[in-house]
């Protein structure tokens, strides 16, 4: 009985908040409902919250289908992953350039981690600096 109000619960907020938000553009007012939540009752936050995630999938995956019956059913452009929440556009812009730089930067990682190995093939005895797991 309790679980089934906490959810009735956690919906009607979750409604309310996204209305709020993009009503007033306010994209804080969800996680502020949230943290109100938290300071009382996690279980009630913690479906709050997951209410807001399935609302949103939910508007991604509406927008994808929409897009696809738009272009006549042709493949829809890759979705892109979940907008930035409460940032500026210049903030999300600066975010979203390190995110592609960082992927950049970790495809040289891996080259660089399999030069490293490949050297390690060439050292005869080198003591490994690591010291061994120990199992029980």
């Amino acid at each position: 009985m309790a679980e089934a109000y906490v959810d009735k619960v956690a919906n009607e907020l979750a409604d309310l908040a996204l209305a709020d938000q993009a009503a007033s553009g306010d994209v804080g007012i969800v996680d502020a409902i949230g943290e109100i939540l938290g300071a009382s009752s996690q279980s009630l936050q913690e479906t709050y919250s997951t209410a807001i995630r399935v609302r949103r999938a939910e508007a991604r995956a509406r927008e994808v289908l929409a897009q696809r019956l738009a272009n006549g059913y042709k493949a829809a452009p890759k979705p892109k992953a979940a907008p930035l929440q409460g940032l500026s556009d210049e903030d999300k812009e600066a975010a979203e350039a390190a995110i592609a730089q960082d992927q950049d930067v970790t495809s040289q990682d891996q080259t660089d981690v399999e030069n490293a190995k490949a050297d390690a093939g060439k050292e005869d005895a080198a003591p490994s600096a690591m010291p061994r797991r120990v199992t029980r």
